[in-house]
């Protein structure tokens, strides 16, 4: 991970410096950051998980695993250059003999033994169509707030009528996703950046002079291409001057993404009906004036960083909330924890009120979510549960 505490001053504290340094800016966007300080804004290097080493600001080195190109956001890595979770995590853990990955495989439910109070089976449909029950003594969900608390509810039996570990009735409710704006500034000056994601603010994200309540931050997205504004061109008509075509916006383009909080709603939620369907219920309006007064902070400030006034325009090819389940992105909540059995299905360790060895480790767990992308929370949780589970086994 690449970052420099300090910078930002909403940061929490910090035991220790970042591993690597900070990915350097390059030139336009090192100049958009000069021009936010100018403003009495804060700024900060985006802390962000990539296996780069720079010879110099902008350039990696010949001996970099990741080269600094215009993919980082939003694409794989061909190169395994991001920490992800499968390079970081999964890939190495392979080479052990008492780890097994199973691909192509579909768990369809859990089952329980006739107390209620265990799960005994992990029921799955392989890929050559068979099914076949997994046993172990501990069972870890983590299948992402949507599907695991799916999963959950298809587990229903008779000690568990609403759904395994539901006696709460808190299964599939307060979903959480964030409150989101990918939008597109037109520099005045060229922006010929390839990895642009290296910059954040959150100078607004607790509230501001104008309102009390939170209204989220300001990061850079990866860069957008000729091809990607082509595309939005029927959604921007009427939007953009006749003196910007579009091979002039692609060359102008500075790409940026508001992020704020969701709330938990008790109807946010997700459900599954009698043929096993998934559906998602959403409130499209929940807590989205942060967001709207966000974006109106940053276009007031357009033409003091050198970027066309007027000209902030949706990406909404990037991620828009109104799509599908399949492409829904930071979801959270649907299997909160808490210490209370009545208002929570999970403990402080995530493990089921209701049943003995069932453990919840993914997003699912969060009774809020913030303003921020929620993997590195994810990650430190499961660290702390896993620890818990050592101790638990010993």
């Amino acid at each position: 991970m690449h970052g420099q505490h300090g910078e930002d001053p909403t940061e929490g504290p910090a035991s220790a410096p970042y591993a690597y340094p900070p990915v350097s800016h390059e030139p336009r966007i090192q100049q958009l950051s000069d021009d936010l300080e100018k403003l009495g804004l804060h700024p900060f290097h985006l802390p962000i998980g990539v296996n780069l080493e720079e010879v110099e600001p902008g350039r990696a080195a010949r001996s970099s695993v990741c080269i600094r190109c215009d993919r980082v956001d939003g694409f794989p890595c061909l190169l395994n250059a991001k920490s992800d979770s499968q390079v970081i995590c999964v890939d190495p853990v392979l080479s052990q003999d008492n780890v097994t990955l199973i691909t192509g495989a579909n768990v369809q439910r859990l089952e329980t033994d006739d107390s209620g109070r265990s799960v005994t089976g992990v029921v799955t449909l392989l890929e050559d169509g068979s099914t076949t029950t997994f046993t172990g003594d501990i069972v870890v969900v983590a299948c992402g707030a949507v599907n695991s608390a799916a999963l959950l509810l298809k587990s229903r039996g008779d000690r568990h009528p609403d759904g395994l570990a539901n006696s709460s009735g808190v299964v599939g409710r307060h979903y959480m996703r964030h409150n989101n704006d990918a939008l597109m500034a037109v520099s005045k000056e060229p922006n010929p950046t390839r990895f642009q994601k290296t910059l954040a603010m959150n100078d607004w994200y607790l509230g501001a002079d104008d309102w009390d309540f939170p209204l989220g931050g300001i990061q850079m997205l990866g860069k957008s291409d000729g091809e990607e504004i082509h595309a939005q061109a029927p959604r921007w008509a009427g939007k953009i001057s006749p003196d910007l075509p579009f091979d002039v916006l692609a060359h102008h383009a500075v790409d940026i993404w508001l992020c704020g909080e969701d709330l938990p709603q008790a109807d946010n939620r997700v459900t599954v009906d009698a043929e096993g369907a998934i559906h998602l219920s959403i409130d499209e309006k929940n807590n989205v004036e942060g967001v709207k007064r966000l974006r109106h902070k940053l276009d007031g400030m357009l033409s003091e960083l050198g970027m066309h006034e007027h000209h902030l325009l949706d990406r909404s090819l990037y991620l828009h909330k109104s799509m599908p389940i399949g492409a829904t992105a930071h979801q959270a909540g649907t299997v909160r924890f808490g210490s209370d059995p009545a208002a929570s299905a999970l403990d402080v360790n995530c493990k089921a009120h209701d049943v003995d060895n069932l453990y919840v480790v993914d997003t699912s767990f969060f009774p809020s979510i913030g303003a921020v992308n929620p993997s590195l929370t994810a990650i430190a949780n499961a660290l702390r549960v896993g620890d818990h589970l050592t101790e638990r086994l010993r």
